[in-house]
Order: C-alpha cells, then structure tokens, then sequence
C-alpha cells in the first residue's frame, strides 16, 4: 500500500518563529520576477512559487502563494525586476525586528540578491493553490 501524500500546505506567520516554519516550506521554491505582485495601497506583497515539497519526501512541485500584510515598503537588491521570465531561486525567508512589532522580512535568493519588505508586524500566509506535479529535478546544495 501506497503511503499517505501530505495534505496541501496552508501556513500562518504571525511571529519570528511561524515564519521561519514558512522559510524552511519555500527552501528552494523558484519564482519568476513577473509573479512577484507588490499592492502599495492595499499594503500587500504576494508571491507565487513553484515549491519543491520535501515534506512529500521530494521529487514533486506544487504552485504555492505567499502573501505578507500590512507591507509598508518593497525594495529588491540584486535583482532586475525589468525581466519578468527571470527565475529566483529562494534560500530563506527571516525576519529582523524594528520598531515593535513591525521589521523587515527578507526572502533571500540564489546569486546573493534578496527581496524585502517593510512591514508593520509579522503577517503572512503561504497556502499551496495547485495539485503537485512530478520533476526529476531534485535541489542540491553545496557544501
């Protein structure tokens, strides 16, 4: 018998802690520039990633969204958002404290560049939106 798949992941960040769960989900999901959609008056940052589900035991993606409130300001280093086919390859995603309870969230990427957002308080949300699909791909890190 088959062993039980995983149910789609639905996550909630509301602290350090919750968002390093979310970090170690999105290790090594690939994003293009083009859907990475920042809303400046609604305050909002959504990402849509492909994951690579390692708690599927790997071999498999899944189309996933992050979304982050309460966003006061984007910035990007390193990165050309002017191509929008360009792949990102996410490390991690941390947090560093500010003014309480707000900080910076920042998703860094492959090739040292990294996405950051100004936010008010911890608030994220990362649910997968898509059936998994099958790569033969599996992400390797260097020692």
């Amino acid at each position: 018998m088959a062993a039980a798949q995983p149910p789609p992941l639905k996550l909630l960040a509301q602290d350090a802690d919750d968002l390093a769960v979310i970090s170690a989900a999105l290790q090594d999901a690939v994003v293009k520039i083009g859907d990475i959609d920042y809303e400046p008056k609604a305050r909002r940052l959504t990402i849509a990633f492909n994951r690579y589900r390692w708690e599927a035991g790997g071999g498999e993606r899944v189309r996933s969204a992050l979304q982050l409130a309460g966003v006061l300001g984007f910035q990007t280093r390193r990165i050309r958002r002017d191509a929008p086919e360009a792949v990102l390859d996410i490390l991690a995603i941390t947090f560093e404290p500010g003014e309480a309870p707000g900080g910076m969230v920042t998703i860094a990427c492959a090739g040292g560049g990294d996405l950051r957002a100004s936010v008010e308080c911890v608030e994220a949300v990362l649910a997968d939106v898509s059936q998994p699909w099958p790569t033969p791909r599996k992400p390797a890190h260097e020692l």
